[in-house]
């Protein structure tokens, strides 16, 4: 039969991982960039055997931006509040609205400072940091911080790992 004293010396709070991409301006450049693409593709002829294709150049300068996007992302690294702490959270966070749990205005900025433990931010910041971000990556950031607190924790499937073992050992 397990001890308890055991299994609370092994238990650590749950931590979630959010990767946001903070470089904007890439994506716009992104955006032109396949859209050029995109136009090469329905009118370039070659005018002669050595004539270089312009979407080798294009597709180029694809790749490094999305490198450059890739170098962008920021990971958001949650812990899991205890019970005291996120019933407190909660209770500092209440709703005008009788159906709603809490403020739906201040609650999400205090609990993504209040769980990001990488990097470390005041409510202040967190405010800041909602002000660059759009409504998508709001809602993945609020959201990654609720779930760390939460959602249930199991072993999750990895279907990537499990289709490259699969490859790698012919499915056996």
């Amino acid at each position: 039969m397990p001890d308890i004293t055991e299994i609370l010396k092994r238990a650590k709070p749950r931590q979630k991982s959010v990767f946001i991409c903070l470089a904007g301006d890439d994506l716009a450049e992104l955006d032109k960039l396949e859209r050029q693409l995109a136009d090469l593709a329905e009118g370039w002829k070659p005018d002669s055997l050595g004539a270089a294709n312009p979407a080798e150049k294009i597709n180029k300068q694809i790749q490094a931006v999305r490198t450059r996007m890739k170098k962008g992302e920021t990971e958001f690294r949650f812990q899991a509040l205890g019970d005291k702490a996120w019933s407190d959270l909660v209770a500092a966070h209440p709703s005008a609205k009788e159906h709603e749990t809490w403020d739906p205005d201040t609650f999400p900025k205090a609990l993504v400072s209040t769980c990001c433990v990488d990097p470390v931010m005041t409510p202040e910041q967190a405010a800041e940091l909602f002000e660059v971000l759009n409504e998508g990556q709001r809602e993945e950031i609020t959201q990654a911080a609720y779930d760390v607190n939460a959602q249930v924790t199991t072993v999750p499937f990895s279907f990537s790992a499990s289709a490259m073992l699969a490859g790698l050992t012919a499915g056996k």
